[in-house]
């Protein structure tokens, strides 16, 4: 019994600071959805406790996004941005990574260290120089404007978190699907991406979380409501010089994080997968389903291969 309680002690710090943790990461999404489901009179009542109901909750923000503001637009928006720049995202960086992680000697590395570098860079910087580059292309105030700024920081990290996934890869893979008769690209096409389905997936929920969240681009390049992505029109149409909605603001990101967390909630153990993939060099012999693997000779075959010579030697003794 002494025993069982001095263990429980020595456990108590490891599940309080689990706790902290799990409180700490709870509580902004607890108060979003409170906030989002009060009343007005219980948001801005200062004699309310903030922390739980005090009205029966109701769906006035809700219903002030979708007929008063252009919200639905706003999502059309971000999704039609998280789907191009991850297309975009996609056809750039599995064909580089896979290049630089294929490169002999340091160059790759180098090369993929170069590239990773550009993805630091602070966006305040860039939007200066990328204003010029929108202006002379003629897409001032549209969404489209985003589509072509935001691979230019998707890219370079989603061909750094590659390049490590495709160096764990085993290159005889591709080797035997060249000798089946597939070329360079072939065996990249159908033994290296299946492969490599954990880190695309990392790569596709990590770009469009980006897309999704990212807010400086977005304030240079675009002020007309209906080309505004949801992060954007949220927190500009419905914050009126001193005035706050701040029950329709937590509805708008409420609805906006309930695909990425559902993406993240199913897709978890191959995100993980795809972000480690390259943490560890791969020390096995992955056989791609549809490539018989390599045969070996028998021991009994090395065997007669090495008498062969002595045997031969020992007829043509016999003959002369």
């Amino acid at each position: 019994m002494a025993r069982a309680i001095a263990k429980a002690v020595r456990e108590v710090p490891f599940y309080a600071a689990v706790a902290f943790f799990v409180i700490l990461s709870t509580f902004p999404f607890y108060w979003m959805v409170i906030t989002s489901f009060k009343t007005n009179g219980d948001l801005y009542n200062l004699a309310n406790i903030p922390f739980w109901f005090n009205d029966p909750p109701t769906l006035e923000h809700f219903k002030y996004l979708f007929h008063e503001t252009l919200f639905t637009t706003w999502l059309l928006n971000s999704l039609i941005i998280g789907v191009c720049v991850v297309a975009i995202t996609l056809v750039t960086a599995l064909p580089a990574a896979y290049s630089l992680a294929r490169m002999t000697g340091r160059n790759g590395e180098t090369l993929g260290i170069g590239i990773f570098l550009t993805y630091l860079v602070p966006p305040t910087l860039l939007f200066l120089p990328l204003a010029r580059v929108v202006a002379n292309l003629g897409l001032q105030n549209s969404m489209w404007s985003l589509v072509l700024i935001y691979p230019t920081f998707t890219i370079p990290f989603c061909t750094w978190l590659l390049m490590g996934f495709f160096k764990a890869l085993p290159p005889e893979i591709e080797e035997a699907a060249i000798v089946d008769g597939c070329s360079l690209f072939g065996a990249f096409i159908k033994m290296a991406l299946p492969l490599s389905l954990p880190g695309i997936l990392t790569v596709v929920i990590f770009t469009f979380t980006l897309t999704l969240q990212e807010f400086v681009y977005a304030l240079t390049f675009v002020s007309a409501s209906a080309q505004k992505p949801i992060t954007l029109g949220v927190t500009t149409d419905l914050i009126r010089g001193d005035i706050f909605y701040w029950g329709e603001i937590m509805a708008g990101a409420l609805i906006a994080s309930i695909p990425v967390a559902i993406a993240y909630n199913f897709f978890l153990d191959r995100f993980i997968a795809g972000i480690t993939g390259g943490a560890v060099k791969s020390t096995g012999r992955l056989e791609p389903a549809g490539v018989m693997p390599a045969r070996r000779p028998s021991h009994h075959f090395t065997a007669l291969r090495d008498e062969q010579p002595a045997n031969q030697d020992g007829a043509d003794d016999h003959g002369d």
